[in-house]
């Protein structure tokens, strides 16, 4: 009684598991793929003049803004 289903559900693995290879190429040689390899998945440059400074500014202006704006509306109603 169990045997039939598993051999239905091992035949059905066989087809699914099955992949085209024959489409990498032509998605790898369209002119939308950009290139690959250290520094390239970034959107910014880390090898630049005062990066560390900008990046560290950037990130303390990210976490501080919404300490200051609570700050803000909080005096803001004050009378």
């Amino acid at each position: 009684m169990l045997s039939r289903p598993v051999l239905k559900v091992s035949a059905n693995t066989t087809l699914i598991a099955r992949r085209g290879f024959q489409t990498s190429r032509v998605q790898m040689s369209s002119p939308y793929h950009y290139p690959e390899g250290p520094y390239s998945n970034i959107p910014f440059n880390p090898k630049t003049r005062f990066f560390a400074l900008r990046y560290w500014g950037f990130m303390a202006t990210g976490f501080l803004a919404p300490f200051g704006i609570a700050v803000w509306q909080t005096k803001k109603n004050a009378p």
